[in-house]
């Protein structure tokens, strides 16, 4: 598993994964881009055998005390291999090198897989958006993580991933 920071080469890879992963709401590639561009996140891809296999990324702010993961998704064949955790965990430690002491997410309510995930790594619910994710009119689950409690040992990314 080679984790390594997100760079604009990598937006059509990036896209092509968003665009498979979330058929209904997939972010643009300008969206996508700003993103990738923005000194406020951090955004890292996953690559196997040099193919980009996934991406994930993290709004925080230098000195802010709370960050957002802003999304994670994996190409199918790749999903259940604990690549979504050590993305997940790398975000983590990046947010928390900028000083964040809380991490927010939402995550669909019909995706138990992830939200399995992020309740394993001490995410807790905290509340819920109605109607969130459109056109599917599916719920958002808004969860939080503590991460001066956060006690799951951390899979650091490569040395690329900390630059």
């Amino acid at each position: 598993m080679t984790l390594r920071v997100a760079t604009p080469a990598d937006l059509d890879a990036i896209m092509l994964i968003e665009n498979r992963s979330f058929p209904s709401d997939a972010w643009s590639a300008d969206s996508m881009a700003a993103e990738l561009a923005s000194p406020h996140g951090r955004y890292l891809v996953d690559e196997h055998d040099g193919v980009v296999i996934g991406y994930g990324g993290v709004r925080a702010l230098r000195g802010s005390a709370d960050a957002d993961i802003q999304t994670i998704a994996l190409d199918a064949e790749h999903r259940g291999s604990g690549r979504g955790r050590a993305l997940l965990r790398a975000l983590l430690d990046a947010a928390a090198e900028r000083g964040a002491r809380e991490v927010f997410l939402e995550v669909r309510a019909d995706n138990p897989t992830a939200e399995g995930l992020y309740l394993s790594e001490g995410f807790q619910e905290i509340g819920r958006r109605p109607h969130y994710y459109q056109p599917d009119d599916v719920d958002a689950i808004i969860m939080r993580l503590d991460l001066r409690r956060r006690t799951t040992a951390s899979t650091a990314p490569t040395e690329e991933a900390n630059a």
